[in-house]
């Protein structure tokens, strides 16, 4: 009888060590997700305390009055549509740029980027300040209280300070998120939400500063934070290598940046504002209140969870720029792989969970029956829109640090504008399903969201999108000190 051949049969890694078949496959995934856990977990961490820094103030004004409250809720919404938002999704290009130039070991243009990134958003910013000086006549013309319209102006007057750091700090974290630096940020976001806390609260209740008081500890708090980041990127060795001068190539990285940021600003914002929009249509619903109550819980519950399919999203964006920077595509294909595992099995996970505890989730945010019945019906459709809003999330993130925001603006605007919002008309007003005809839409729209974006993904041509990153990398050069002179 001839030799058999070995059922693991030994071949060499990319080390040049000589393993057995299983072990090529095993030791990999495992060593990635090792690294997608180690930025993926703190930065749940990080994005938590980032939410929980605007929405605290929120839980304190209510102890005061309906109409505190009710402002301040308005006014917070409106800036995270107007403004929050679009400067998030325009510093989102920084896990393309830095990324990819980290991994390709083109450290100064790592810092260069993120220079470019902060005038960007600084320009930004201007315009958005001017906007939320005319808060209060903006709501009074589509149609909003005038009292709770010019409480929400003062409010959201005090919030123009905030934008500024804002845009530093979502720069700064882009710039150390693709180091895979997460503990710094922990830290930071940590010690500036302990600050907050008591700061909130003495400028609210101590010094009886209400709305104004709320905003601007938040705004406070954004410069600390901003300040503990600032000085880690200093004098950290960690971030020597990547430090850069302030120098004329920033200026022409501009348009580089602005570029890849408009349509990641759109790739975020498109998806936001649909559920913004949804939760405004419910408000034509008959009852209301009613309405608009349990899906402002539906949206709490989802915007909560979201940020750890984000942080998923992040760790995927970190490691797939990082790889395809460095011409290694196969590396970027295995992080996909390890990051698409770990979500599927985090949103089932959630979604589980939701499910089961339907009934105390609305004791978590209502004593009344109704709302409470409410959403222990409308949870079924809740807890399918945590897997496919998480799996988009991840998706987004991989899509990030691909570079192909553009495909994601029309996936976005097709998915959400061409069947979420029609079906959520359709069926909350035309077959008369109230609130859960409004929020099946939405659930549409992430379906189509997370199967068009998985299809593209699954068909990638990884090594044409090393080659790409290579590219947009390398097409200009850095110039030396002695060349600016």
């Amino acid at each position: 009888m001839g030799s058999e051949e070995p059922l693991l049969h030994e071949a060499e890694d990319e080390n040049g060590i000589k393993r057995r078949g299983f072990e090529i496959c095993g030791r990999p995934f495992a060593v990635e997700l090792k690294r997608v856990s180690c930025i993926a977990l703190p930065m749940i961490v990080v994005t938590v305390s980032q939410y929980l820094l605007r929405i605290s103030p929120l839980f304190m004004l209510g102890h005061l009055d309906e109409l505190s409250l009710s402002s301040a809720s308005i006014a917070t919404s409106l800036a995270n549509v107007t403004g929050y938002s679009i400067l998030f999704g325009m510093a989102s290009a920084l896990e393309t740029l830095c990324g990819q130039a980290y991994g390709a070991e083109q450290y100064q243009k790592v810092g260069t980027f993120t220079y470019s990134a902060i005038i960007c958003l600084f320009l930004v910013s201007l315009p958005v300040s001017i906007l939320w000086i005319y808060t209060d006549k903006l709501l009074i013309f589509i149609g909003q209280d005038p009292l709770i319209s010019v409480e929400a102006g003062k409010y959201v007057v005090w919030l123009i300070p905030s934008l500024f750091p804002y845009a530093i700090y979502q720069s700064l974290v882009r710039y150390l998120q693709i180091q895979s630096l997460i503990l710094p940020m922990l830290l930071s976001t940590l010690a500036t939400l302990l600050f907050h806390l008591p700061l909130c609260w003495a400028f609210i209740f101590k010094l009886k500063l209400g709305n104004p008081g709320a905003a601007l500890s938040i705004s406070i708090s954004y410069w600390l934070n901003v300040i503990f980041l600032g000085l880690y990127v200093k004098y950290s060795s960690a971030c020597k290598k990547t430090h850069a001068s302030f120098s004329r190539e920033v200026l022409l990285t501009m348009k580089k940046f602005f570029e890849l940021a408009i349509p990641a600003a759109l790739m975020i914002c498109l998806a936001w504002w649909s559920y913004e929009l949804v939760i405004l249509l419910s408000g034509l619903l008959p009852n209301p209140q009613l309405e608009t109550s349990v899906l402002s819980i539906c949206f709490q519950t989802i915007s909560l969870h979201y940020h750890i399919p984000d942080a998923f999203g992040a760790a995927a964006s970190t490691r797939i720029s990082n790889e395809l920077g460095a011409g290694k595509p196969q590396a970027a294909r295995l992080a996909f792989f390890v990051v698409l595992v770990l979500s599927v099995a985090e949103c089932i996970t959630a979604s589980t969970v939701i499910f089961l505890c339907r009934r105390l989730l609305g004791y978590a945010f209502s004593n009344e029956k109704e709302i409470v019945d409410y959403v222990d019906q409308i949870a079924p459709l809740l807890s399918l829109c945590v897997i496919m809003d998480g799996f988009e999330a991840v998706l987004s993130g991989i899509a990030r640090g691909s570079g192909w925001q553009q495909i994601a603006v029309y996936v976005n605007l097709g998915a959400y504008y061409l069947v979420g919002i029609p079906i959520s008309l359709l069926l909350g007003f035309v077959f008369h399903l109230r609130g859960e005809g409004l929020w099946s839409g939405l659930v549409a729209g992430a379906t189509v969201k997370s199967i068009l974006l998985l299809l593209i993904t699954s068909f990638t041509d990884w090594q044409k999108q090393a080659t790409e990153a290579r590219k947009r990398i390398f097409e200009r050069k850095i110039l030396t000190q002695d060349e600016l002179i």
